[in-house]
């Protein structure tokens, strides 16, 4: 390694020490928790044994989804290995809590690229979409990255049934929210529109804070398993807690009206997700170290960041202004180089399904497109903002942390 890259990430990493105090500090907090309601459940090998046909009376999935209940503190859970995605488990959830003529308000600006389609706001218009089923949309932008409560409420109308909230910054240049930075906004629209409902997109968020955003008044969080909870472990899948009449009304997309959680085999061992799980704040706190350091390293180089290395985080991902696109393919390029898996691959731009502009993106892990395994990508796009996330391992951060780094100076990027 060039003395120069040592030097920089072993000063970056001498000036978080506190932080990373605080971080192990969470972690063994949440793990207590996590800990607790797998005790509570009396979690054993017979958990793990999957299903065939129907599914009906699957021990490991029930047990599972209480689990993810006790955790979140709400009323029930969905947790499937069949939810494709964190759009997917979004997406079920607004087909779930919505009808025709109904009307959405977003509280924290435009939605993540990806979900622009199902909402039926993006620019390609895609059959089946929430606009094309008579649910129509709003949008109020934040200010000072905070929610803005007089903006959502002056878009809450009388067929109003759902405030939506994004808790990761998505593509977008803004804080991501802490999960209490959702209670005035839960006390607002339980208190001056009774009915509606708040539902969290808790995505990247899990386990970064000692509790939820449902432990601050949100009806609904939804989240995918090859983020944080999973603890790179689960090889797929989506979890959606609340309430347990939204949750029956959810789950009824998922399979059919009345059956709803009953149904839904899993051939294959529960072991993963339960492990998973159990890993996941471990997991996570690999990964806010590494997105820390990483910030440091740049800061220090003169880049604009955020969230800024030194402050507290209420997500995994690290947002790095690259101001370039040379930079930013050639941060992708290098990151794609350090990983365990398709080291060998080089990332260009594509147009990436779901996305408006095309997409640089690495992503070498051992689950397909999971991250939070340590990955990265950005949309082509001024100023050209790399998003990085996960690092199942600190030691495996600060690695790919310099071949990066020595990649961008060897191609005059820096």
């Amino acid at each position: 390694m060039d003395q120069r890259i040592s030097r920089m990430i072993a000063e970056a990493e001498d000036e978080l020490g506190i932080l990373f105090e605080e971080i192990d500090r969470n972690e063994e907090e949440r793990t207590r928790q996590v800990l607790a309601a797998f005790r509570e459940e009396g979690v054993s090998y017979r958990h793990f044994a999957g299903t065939t046909g129907y599914g009906y009376d699957d021990i490991g999935r029930d047990t599972l989804e209480r689990i993810y209940a006790r955790i979140f503190h709400t009323e029930a859970g969905l947790m499937r290995p069949h939810i494709a995605s964190g759009t997917a488990a979004l997406s079920l959830t607004l087909f779930g809590l919505t009808r025709p003529g109904e009307h959405i308000v977003s509280a924290t600006g435009m939605p993540y690229d990806t979900l622009l389609s199902v909402i039926g706001i993006g620019k390609k218009q895609i059959p089946g979409s929430l606009k094309e089923m008579g649910v129509s949309f709003d949008c109020a932008e934040m200010k000072n990255g905070k929610i803005d409560l007089t903006a959502v409420e002056s878009l809450i109308r009388h067929d109003t049934t759902l405030v939506i909230a994004q808790r990761s910054r998505g593509y977008a240049w803004r804080p991501s929210l802490a999960p209490e930075a959702f209670r005035e906004l839960a006390e607002m629209v339980h208190t001056k529109h009774p009915g509606v409902r708040l539902m969290v997109d808790n995505c990247y968020g899990e386990f970064v804070r000692e509790l939820e955003p449902t432990d601050f008044g949100a009806d609904v969080c939804v989240g995918s398993l090859i983020k944080n909870p999973g603890g790179g472990i689960a090889p797929a899948g989506g979890y959606v807690v609340g309430r347990k009449d939204d949750i029956e009304r959810i789950a009824g997309r998922l399979t059919a009206p009345g059956l709803g959680r009953e149904l839904g085999s899993y051939e294959a061992s529960y072991r993963p997700y339960y492990q998973g799980l159990f890993m996941a704040p471990h997991t996570v706190a690999q990964a806010l170290k590494t997105a820390m350091l990483t910030a440091r390293v740049f800061e220090n180089m003169g880049l604009e960041t955020t969230p800024p290395a030194m402050e507290r985080r209420a997500d995994i991902i690290q947002a790095i202004k690259m101001e370039t696109p040379e930079r930013l393919v050639a941060f992708c390029q290098g990151l794609q180089a350090a990983s365990p898996v398709d080291s060998m691959a080089t990332p260009e731009p594509w147009d990436m399904p779901g996305y408006d502009d095309p997409v640089v993106m690495a992503a070498g892990t051992f689950v397909a497109g999971a991250s939070i395994e340590l990955s990265a990508d950005g949309p082509m796009r001024p100023p050209y903002t790399a998003y990085m996330q996960g690092g199942l391992t600190f030691a495996h951060g600060r690695i790919a942390l310099a071949e990066v780094l020595e990649r961008m100076m060897a191609g005059n990027c820096l």
